[in-house]
C-alpha cells in the first residue's frame, strides 16, 4: 500500500483516492517570465516521481500543471521603489508584449521538461485563459460574505474562514506569528492585514488587465490555482504538490478560498518538496548561484544526470547541489548504462526479491534513494542478466532514466576501449596531461569521444555522420 507524508495532517498516511483507479493530481507550475532554474525542476521531478509511483501501482493519473502567465503583484513599471510585476517588467525591458514573454519561456520550460524525461501533464492551463473561472469563484465568495470589495479590489476575509491555518499551522489564534509570516503588503485599504487579494484594481498604465464586475483589474496570486484545479479536477480532488515555500501563504490561501466557495474539502493529500541548495546556500541571483538546465549542459552534463542526482535525496529533505555531486551522479549513471548494454535481452521472469524491495521503497513515501540502492544491489547480484534486465526496465518506469532506450541502441563499449579510458583517467590523476591528451586522440581515432566532466568521464561513440 502506497503511503505519503500528508502536509495537511503531518502524518504518513495510506493513499486512498476518491474514485479509484482515477487520481486527480495538481502541481503548481512555473511563472513564465524568465528561465526556470534547477531548484524549480527539483520540485517538478518530485511530482514526476510521485506520479510515476502512482501509475506503477495501477492508478490512472489525471495530472494538471498550471502555467502562470500573468504577474500577481499590483504595480507595473517603477513606482517609488515598490514591487513590480515581473511579467510586465520583463516585457517592457525587452520591448515585447507580456504574451510574447510568457510564450517564449513556456516553450523553453516544456523543452527542459522533455530533457529531464518528466511525463507531460494531461493539462497545462494558462492563468490568462481562465479569468472567467476566477471571477466566478470570487463572486461566490462575495455572495457568502467571505470576501469584500473596496474601490475595485476584492479581498478574502480571512477571519471569517474559521479553519484557516490547518495546512501551515498559521492559525487565527496565532495572530502574531501570522502577521510576521505573511507577505509584506502595500495595500492600505484592507479591513485586516491578514486578508489577501482575490482581484486587484488595475492602474491606468497596466498592460495586462481584464473587465470584471468590479472594474478593470487582474487576479490575485492564489485565486489562479483554485480556479484551474477546480475547473479540471473538480471541487475535491486527491493530491496537490509543490515546493515547501508554497505551503504558506499560497496553498493555505488556496484552501481557504476553494473551500469557502464550494463548501467541500479541497484536497485530501498535500505533498511538498524541500529546497534545493547550492553549495549549502539558498539560490540567489545576487550570489550568482542560480543555475539553469542549459548551464549544466554547457558543462557537458546529460540532463538525465540531474534527474539521477535528484533520486539520491528524499524529496522532503533539502537537496544540496554541487558540481562534484553532479559529476559523481553522471559517473554513476554512465556506469549503469555501460552495465546494461552488455546484458542479455530481458525475459518475462524478473527477480522477484528485488522487485518486492523496490516496490516497498517507492511505496514508503516515495523513497527514491532507497529504491536506487535496490537497483545497484540488483546489478551486483548473481542473477542472470536477462532476469535483471526484466526487473530493471520495470523499475525505470519510475526512475525515468530511459534505460530501455539505452539497451535498444545497443551502444556497447568494448572492454578494450574501457581499459584505455581507465588508463587515461590514471594519467590525468598523475597530472600527465600531455599523455592523457594523446590517449584521447587515440580513442577518437578508434571511434569514441571522451569528455571530462568534473572528476568523471563521459564516453560516447562517434556517429558515422560525424
Amino acid at each position: 500500500m502506497l503511503k505519503i507524508h500528508n502536509t495537511l495532517t503531518g502524518q504518513l498516511e495510506e493513499f486512498r483516492p476518491i474514485n479509484p483507479p482515477d487520481v486527480g493530481m495538481y502541481t503548481c507550475g512555473p511563472t513564465v517570465y524568465r528561465d526556470i532554474h534547477i531548484g524549480n525542476f527539483r520540485t517538478y521531478l518530485m511530482a514526476d516521481f510521485l506520479r510515476r509511483v502512482l501509475e506503477y501501482n495501477g492508478y490512472d493519473v489525471i495530472h494538471v500543471k498550471n502555467i502562470t502567465d500573468v504577474g500577481h503583484m499590483r504595480f507595473s513599471g517603477l513606482h517609488n521603489g515598490m514591487q513590480v510585476d515581473p511579467v510586465l517588467e520583463e516585457a517592457i525591458k525587452e520591448g515585447k508584449t507580456p504574451h510574447d514573454i510568457s510564450g517564449h519561456y513556456t516553450k523553453l520550460y516544456l523543452e527542459d521538461e522533455k530533457k529531464l524525461n518528466i511525463e507531460r501533464a494531461a493539462n497545462y492551463p494558462k492563468a490568462t485563459e481562465h479569468i472567467k473561472e476566477m471571477i466566478a469563484i470570487i463572486e461566490i465568495l462575495l455572495e457568502k460574505g467571505l470576501a469584500y470589495e473596496i474601490d475595485g479590489t476584492v479581498y478574502f476575509d480571512v477571519k471569517k474562514f474559521k479553519s484557516y491555518g490547518k495546512l501551515s499551522g498559521n492559525t487565527l489564534d496565532k495572530m502574531d506569528k501570522l502577521l510576521k509570516a505573511v507577505r509584506v503588503s502595500v495595500e492600505t485599504d484592507k479591513k485586516d492585514s491578514i486578508d489577501f487579494a482575490l482581484w486587484k484594481k488595475a492602474e491606468e498604465d497596466r498592460l495586462m488587465k481584464w473587465a470584471s464586475p468590479w472594474g478593470e483589474g487582474f487576479p490575485g496570486w492564489h485565486i489562479e490555482c483554485s480556479a484551474m484545479s477546480i475547473r479540471y479536477l473538480g471541487d475535491s480532488f486527491d493530491l496537490h504538490t509543490g515546493g515547501e515555500d508554497l505551503i504558506f501563504p499560497h496553498h493555505e490561501d488556496e484552501i481557504a478560498q476553494s473551500e469557502g466557495a464550494t463548501g467541500k474539502k479541497f484536497v485530501n493529500y498535500w505533498a511538498h518538496g524541500g529546497y534545493l541548495l547550492v553549495d549549502g546556500e539558498k539560490m540567489s541571483r545576487s550570489k550568482g548561484n542560480v543555475y539553469l538546465l542549459s548551464d549544466l549542459e554547457k558543462k557537458g552534463f546529460d540532463p538525465l544526470s540531474f534527474r539521477y542526482l535528484s533520486l539520491m535525496t528524499h524529496y522532503k529533505q533539502k537537496m544540496n547541489f554541487t558540481w562534484d555531486g553532479l559529476s559523481s551522479a553522471q559517473t554513476a549513471f554512465n556506469r549503469l548504462k555501460e552495465e546494461i548494454i552488455q546484458w542479455e535481452e530481458p525475459k518475462e521472469a524478473g527477480c522477484a526479491e528485488y522487485e518486492e524491495k523496490f516496490l516497498n521503497a517507492v511505496n514508503n513515501d516515495i523513497n527514491m534513494a532507497e529504491a536506487l540502492a535496490v537497483v545497484w544491489d540488483l546489478i551486483k547480484s548473481d542473477n542472470p542478466t536477462s532476469e535483471k534486465a526484466s526487473s530493471l526496465f520495470k523499475f525505470d518506469k519510475i526512475l525515468g532514466l530511459n534505460l530501455n532506450e539505452v539497451k535498444k541502441e545497443g551502444v556497447k563499449i568494448p572492454r578494450d576501449i574501457l581499459e584505455l579510458v581507465k588508463e587515461r583517467e590514471k594519467l590525468r590523476r598523475e597530472k600527465k596531461y600531455f599523455l592523457a591528451d594523446q590517449m584521447r586522440n587515440k580513442l577518437k581515432k578508434l571511434g569514441y569521444n571522451v569528455k571530462d566532466v568534473g572528476r568523471g568521464t563521459s564516453i560516447s561513440r562517434i556517429s558515422k555522420n560525424g
